[in-house]
C-alpha cells in the first residue's frame, strides 16, 4: 500500500522488476535494482534528521525513489548516480513528472548515468547513501573519492548504509576514520534478517 501512496503522492513510478526493465546486469561488482521500501525510509527518518542545507547523493539511484522522497519531505539537494541507462531514464522521467507536478525543485534534483566510481565528488556532497549496491572493491574507491575531496574542502561527511554488507562494516571500521553514529533497526523484520537495518557513519574534521 505505502509503495503505490508514496508514489502516487511523488508523482513518481519507481516500482518493477529488480534489473531495471527486464536488463540485468552482468558485472559480479554491481547488485541488482531494488528500491528501499518507504515503510523503511519512514523508520529512517524519524530517527536520522536530513536538513534543506545537506546534499545526499544516493549510489545506485535506480529509478530514484530516494532522491525525491528527500527532496520532497526535507527540500534537500538529492543527486543520484545509477550506471544502468534503463533506470536513469527512469529516473530522469520521473524527474520530469515530480517538478511538473510541484512546480519545483528542478535545480535541487540532478542525476548522472555513470560508474558510481566515475561520479564525480562535489565539494557539496555531505551524506551519502548505500543500499548494499556494489562489492566492496567498488565501495572502497568511493569511500577513498570522498575522503579526499574532505582534504580539499573540509565538512562533516555521513555515510547511511542499508542492509549492510559485513565486508562495508570491516573495512569502514577498521580501514577509515569514520565511526558508527547511529543504528535504526526496522521493526518486526530485523528479528528475522539482522540486515533489516541502516548504519550511520559519521567522519568529523
Amino acid at each position: 500500500m505505502k509503495e503505490h501512496y508514496y508514489d502516487k503522492l511523488l508523482n513518481i513510478k519507481t516500482k518493477g522488476d529488480q534489473y531495471g526493465g527486464g536488463i540485468a546486469n552482468k558485472s559480479l561488482h554491481y547488485h541488482p535494482y531494488e528500491p528501499t521500501p518507504y515503510s523503511a525510509l519512514e523508520e529512517l527518518f524519524r530517527h536520522y534528521e536530513v536538513k534543506s542545507s545537506d546534499r545526499v547523493v544516493d549510489f545506485g539511484c535506480g529509478k530514484g525513489r530516494l532522491n525525491f522522497y528527500l527532496h520532497y519531505f526535507f527540500h534537500a539537494s538529492v543527486v543520484g548516480v545509477e550506471m544502468n541507462e534503463t533506470l536513469f531514464q527512469a529516473a530522469v522521467e520521473n524527474c520530469g513528472s515530480y517538478v511538473g507536478k510541484l512546480k519545483k525543485g528542478q535545480d535541487q534534483i540532478q542525476f548522472y548515468c555513470c560508474l558510481a566510481e566515475e561520479y564525480e565528488i562535489d565539494a557539496r556532497d555531505n551524506r551519502f547513501y548505500f543500499f548494499n549496491p556494489f562489492s566492496i572493491q567498488v565501495f572502497r574507491k568511493i569511500v577513498n573519492h570522498i575522503l579526499l575531496s574532505v582534504e580539499k574542502a573540509e565538512r562533516v561527511i555521513e555515510l547511511v548504509l542499508y542492509y549492510p554488507s559485513e565486508d562495508y562494516i570491516y573495512f569502514l571500521e577498521s580501514q577509515t576514520s569514520f565511526e558508527l553514529k547511529g543504528e535504526v533497526i526496522l521493526p518486526y523484520l530485523y528479528e528475522h534478517n539482522p540486515n533489516e537495518r541502516f548504519l550511520i557513519y559519521q567522519l568529523e574534521y
